[in-house]
C-alpha cells in the first residue's frame, strides 16, 4: 500500500483564511512538507503553525537558489530542475512507506505554486488530492476593499517578470489586471503602467491579509524594497451599477 499525496492550499497569509478541509488534512497527515528559502521556514509553514501536530514528521524542501540568478539563465534552470527532482524523490520515499504527505502551498497549490512541480512528477503514480486555497490576489482585493471586475470586464493575471514592452501591451489590452511577482521588478512594472496609461488606478498591496499588510496607490510608492510576493491591482470596475 502506498501513501497519499495532498497538495494543501494555505491561503494568502491570514491563518483564519485556511479552509476547514486544509486543517483536517494537516491533522491527518503523517508528513508535512513545505518549501522555503534556506534558513527560513517559509510563509506557508507560518500560516499553519497552529495546526501542526507535535509528533508529525516535517520535511523542509529548501530552495538552492531563489532570485540570485535570473530565471532564464541556464545555471538557474539546471539547478532548480534538479531541486524539484530531488524534492519529488524525497516525498515519494515517504509515499512508498505508506505515509500521507501534505505539501503546503501558499495561496492555491496549482496557481503559481511550487507544489505543482511535485504534482506533475507524482500525481500519476500515487493517490493524490489537491485542496484549493484562497489566492493571494483575491486576498489582496478583499483586504483593501477594491472591486476588481464587473459585467463584461476581462481580468488578466500577469507576472511582473515579463518583458517591459510585453507587460505594457497586456495591461493596455485588458480592463483589469493583477500583477504578481513584484519584488525587484517594481520599477519596470511602474514604467509599463505609465506606458499603458494605467498608473493612476494601480494599487500596491504588500503582505495581503497579514498583520503587517501595507497598501497604497502605486503612484505614491517609491521604487525601494518590495517583497517578491507583493501584488499590484489595476481595477477594471470604473462605474457603479
Amino acid at each position: 500500500m502506498t501513501g497519499r499525496l495532498i497538495g494543501v492550499g494555505t491561503g494568502p497569509g491570514d491563518p483564519e483564511l485556511l479552509t476547514l478541509k486544509a486543517a483536517r488534512a494537516l491533522r491527518e497527515a503523517d508528513v508535512v512538507a513545505h518549501f522555503a528559502k534556506r534558513g527560513n521556514n517559509g510563509n506557508a509553514r507560518a500560516i499553519v503553525a497552529a495546526h501542526i501536530r507535535p509528533e508529525v514528521l516535517e520535511l523542509p524542501l529548501l530552495y538552492p537558489v531563489t532570485t540570485e540568478i535570473h530565471r532564464s539563465d541556464a545555471t538557474y534552470i539546471e539547478c532548480i530542475t534538479a531541486f524539484y527532482e530531488e524534492a519529488a524523490a524525497s516525498v515519494a520515499s515517504h509515499l512508498d512507506a505508506g505515509h500521507t504527505v501534505a505539501v503546503l502551498s501558499e495561496g492555491d497549490p496549482l496557481f503559481y505554486g511550487s507544489y505543482m512541480h511535485l504534482h506533475v512528477r507524482l500525481a500519476h503514480r500515487y493517490p493524490t488530492e489537491v485542496i484549493p486555497g484562497v489566492t493571494a490576489m483575491s486576498g489582496a482585493w478583499s483586504a483593501v476593499g477594491v472591486p476588481i471586475t464587473q459585467g463584461d470586464d476581462i481580468l488578466s493575471v500577469l507576472p511582473g517578470t515579463l518583458d517591459e514592452a510585453e507587460l505594457a501591451r497586456r495591461i493596455a489590452a485588458t480592463e483589469a489586471c493583477v500583477i504578481m511577482k513584484v519584488g525587484r521588478n517594481l520599477p519596470r512594472i511602474r514604467r509599463a503602467l505609465v506606458a499603458a496609461g494605467r498608473l493612476e488606478s494601480a494599487i500596491y498591496v504588500e503582505r495581503a491579509t497579514m498583520a503587517a499588510m501595507v497598501t497604497m496607490r502605486l503612484a505614491d510608492k517609491p521604487d525601494d524594497a518590495a517583497p517578491y510576493f507583493s501584488i499590484v491591482l489595476v481595477p477594471g470596475w470604473s462605474s457603479r451599477a
